[in-house]
């Protein structure tokens, strides 16, 4: 599972599978704890986050919603700048 991204103690990652399961998602890790978090709209799908991790996995979602969809439709992946 390739990371897309690091930032703040978080890593952000996805699996580039033409099997992997629907809706499109990304998984975060941070400390601890790991969730899944949906590419459409950045909320938490499965999984424990914390409060605030979960708000910054939000706005790097949104930040890169079109760029984290395309990769989950073509399998090809990118890494992404953090969140600063």
């Amino acid at each position: 599972m390739p990371t897309i991204s690091e930032f703040y103690g978080i890593t952000i990652m996805m699996y580039l599978r033409n099997k992997e399961h629907n809706p499109p998602h990304v998984h975060a890790y941070y400390g601890g704890h790991s969730a899944t978090f949906c590419i459409n709209d950045g909320e938490l799908y499965e999984g424990y986050f914390p409060r605030n991790g979960k708000k910054l996995v939000k706005e790097f979602i949104i930040k890169y919603k079109d760029k984290l969809n395309e990769m989950w439709k073509t399998g090809k992946y990118e890494k992404l700048k953090g969140l600063e």
